[in-house]
């Protein structure tokens, strides 16, 4: 059976260009929570967010390009998507930015599909493949969290963001919240011996 999530043409390769901006992003998370909830330097965690998030689109670009597409890089990606969205919950939640109910939430979607993955792998599966639905929701999630940020200072910028951050907010959650309806029905099909 195949082992999943994996491109067309994936290898075993460690060490590649794309895993190694994988590896990259890991190393900016501790570094982004620390100066949100530290120095509370709030514009350099931005940054740091933000090279992130760009090393994420050109980790995948250059995957493909360079024909690097690799197994290692297939859960990297999505692992570190999860840190960064875990660390920004954590950091916006102890500063008071968010509510805990919404973090609550967000994190019960990601148990429940963990709690999946012994199945999946019992059956040959590193992970299901990302559905489209994941990315988009990963992707408002991560615009919402530095408009927050900025929200919670004064002035007339910092009221503009604050309306649109929320609204990135709620949509990426109802996204996250159906990409993992979505994972759940074809974690369903695998166990009942079809293929998501």
């Amino acid at each position: 059976m195949s082992t999943e999530q994996s491109p067309p043409g994936s290898t075993d390769r460690i060490w590649t260009i794309p895993n190694a901006l994988s590896a990259l992003r890991l190393l900016g998370v501790p570094l982004f929570l620390w100066l949100l909830l530290g120095p509370h330097a709030d514009l350099a965690a931005l940054l740091v967010l933000g090279v992130s998030g760009f090393t994420d689109w050109l980790d995948g670009v250059l995957a493909r390009k360079l024909g690097q597409t690799s197994r290692l890089g297939a859960l990297l990606d999505p692992f570190a998507d999860r840190l960064y969205i875990l660390a920004t919950l954590v950091g916006l939640l102890l500063r008071d930015v968010i509510p805990w109910w919404l973090v609550a939430v967000l994190l019960l979607r990601d148990a429940v599909l963990l709690a999946t993955v012994p199945s999946l792998r019992k059956r040959g599966y590193l992970a299901l493949p990302v559905h489209y639905l994941g990315k988009a929701a990963t992707f408002a999630l991560l615009y919402a969290f530095p408009l927050l940020v900025w929200g919670t200072y004064r002035g007339t910028a910092a009221d503009i963001a604050r309306p649109i951050a929320w609204a990135f907010t709620i949509w990426g959650t109802a996204l996250y919240l159906w990409a993992g309806g979505v994972y759940l029905v074809q974690w369903r099909q695998v166990v009942t011996g079809g293929r998501p």
